[in-house]
C-alpha cells in the first residue's frame, strides 16, 4: 500500500514534551510495511498536534514525513534474540511497584512510562529489577481505550510496549544516561494480543558501546507465552 496517509499523533501520546512517543510511531510505520519482523530507524522527532504523511517506500517498507523532511522509516528487519526465561508475575509485580515508590531521575509523562497515566490513557511501562537476574519487568493490563474493535491491543500499542522497557534496562542494568532517545527499534509482533488481558514486559541489555546501547524487550503472558520480541538502540545524548 503506497498511497499517502495524512496522520496525526495527539497531544497525549507523547514521549518527551511536544514529542510523538517512539514506540507509537514505530507502530503506525510497522502498520505500513510489509514483513513479519520490521525495523524502524528514527531520524527526527515526531511532534504531537501537527500532521505529518505516512505512505509506503515503494518496496515493502514505509515513510513519515514532516515539515522538516523524513521524520522515521520503516523495512524489512531481521531480529535474532535469545530470550531469557520470563519473570513470575509476582516477580515483575513486585518491580513495577518498586520502580514507581523510586522512579529513575527524568522521569517524564511519557506515553509508555509515565507515572500518573491509566489503563486507558497510557502503557505504564513501569519497569524495576527482578533481583538476582539481569531483567526488569513491570506486570501490566492495557485499558479498553487502546484497543481495536475486537479487543486486541492495537498494533502501535504493542510496539508501543516494546519501546520504554529497554530505555528502563539501559537505565537500571547498564550505562544508559538520562535523556537518551530511541534511534530504532526492529519487532516482530507473533500473535495478537488481548488487550484485557494481564501482561508481562522485560527488557535486559544486549551490549554497548560509547553512546549506544543495545536492548531486548519482550512482551509475554504470564504464563511466559511470548506475544512480541523486540531488539532496541538507544543512543545517549551527546556531552556538552
Amino acid at each position: 500500500m503506497n498511497g499517502v496517509e495524512q496522520v496525526t499523533v495527539p497531544r497525549a501520546v507523547r514521549g518527551y514534551p511536544g514529542v510523538a512517543f517512539g514506540g507509537y510511531v514505530a507502530g503506525l510505520l510497522a502498520g505500513r510495511a510489509v514483513g513479519r519482523t520490521v525495523r524502524v530507524d528514527f531520524r527526527l522527532p515526531t511532534p504531537v498536534e501537527v500532521p505529518v504523511e505516512l505512505a509506503g517506500d515503494g518496496d515493502g517498507g514505509a515513510v513519515l514525513t514532516g515539515g522538516d523532511g523524513v521524520l522515521a522509516t520503516a523495512t524489512a528487519g531481521e531480529l535474532d534474540l535469545d530470550v531469557p526465561e520470563p519473570p513470575s508475575w509476582d516477580e515483575a509485580s513486585a518491580a513495577a511497584e518498586a520502580y514507581r515508590a523510586d522512579p529513575p531521575e527524568g522521569t517524564v509523562d511519557c506515553f509508555g512510562c509515565g507515572l500518573d497515566r491509566t489503563p486507558d490513557t497510557g502503557l505504564r511501562q513501569h519497569c524495576g529489577i527482578i533481583p538476582g537476574r539481569d531483567l526488569v519487568a513491570t506486570a501490566w493490563s492495557a485499558g479498553p481505550a487502546l484497543a481495536d474493535a475486537e479487543g486486541r491491543l492495537r498494533p502501535e500499542m504493542v510496539w508501543g510496549a516494546l519501546d520504554c522497557p529497554g530505555n528502563a534496562a539501559g537505565r537500571m542494568l547498564g550505562t544508559q544516561r538520562e535523556g537518551s532517545v530511541t534511534a530504532s527499534l526492529t519487532a516482530r509482533v507473533l500473535r495478537p494480543v488481548p488487550a484485557s488481558s494481564p501482561l508481562l514486559s522485560y527488557a535486559w541489555v544486549l551490549d554497548e558501546t560509547g553512546r549506544k546501547h543495545r536492548l531486548g524487550v519482550a512482551l509475554a503472558a504470564p504464563d511466559g507465552d511470548l506475544y512480541a520480541l523486540a531488539s532496541a538502540l538507544w543512543l545517549d545524548p551527546r556531552r556538552p
